[in-house]
């Protein structure tokens, strides 16, 4: 079986970045928002709760490495990419200003729609005239609810936020309903 590389997929017809080295791990977080009533208690006295809604997942994938030094090349290129990431679509009117998205997989794996919200890097070799030609980086990204394709995607699925958020309509539906 072949070496697959893990990629950020473009959604807006950029280009696709494809890591140089696969990550060693991918960290999922998603939390629920929380409303706390301050003059409701429940028998323990504690502060009632409600339950507001999702936030979306967010993907980190730290030490991704690249490294140019067997080619004497900088590295720099194939992080600007990266930095293209970060900032806003070119060319966009102003009222739609917002950062490229993109689909995060690795094989046959399409793990979330995306943006990325965080880029770090760490320059950690250079030859003797200063050129960086290996660096560390780390991306957070953060899920989105775009319905936008890629060819040969499929059928976009739901979001684990937008499922989560589903399932909580229809069971305030179902309450309603029995208890009328």
């Amino acid at each position: 079986m072949q070496l697959q590389k893990a990629q950020l997929i473009s959604q807006d017809g950029g280009g696709t970045i494809e890591f140089m080295f696969n990550p060693n791990q991918l960290a999922f977080s998603q939390q629920i928002n929380l409303t706390k009533e301050n003059g409701a208690r429940t028998g323990r006295g504690l502060p009632k709760v409600n339950f507001a809604y999702p936030e979306p997942v967010t993907l980190t994938v730290n030490d991704l490495w690249f490294d140019t030094h067997e080619q004497g090349t900088s590295v720099l290129e194939p992080l600007s990419q990266f930095a293209k990431a970060v900032n806003f679509i070119e060319g966009a009117p102003d009222t739609e200003k917002r950062p490229p998205t993109f689909v995060f997989t690795w094989g046959q794996h399409q793990f979330i729609r995306c943006f990325v919200t965080k880029l770090d890097y760490t320059l950690m070799l250079f030859l003797p005239d200063g050129t960086p030609v290996r660096a560390k980086v780390n991306l957070t990204l953060e899920e989105i609810d775009e319905s936008t394709t890629q060819p040969g995607m499929g059928t976009p699925q739901p979001s684990a936020s937008q499922r989560q958020r589903d399932s909580m309509t229809n069971r305030r539906s179902q309450r309603r309903s029995t208890s009328r």
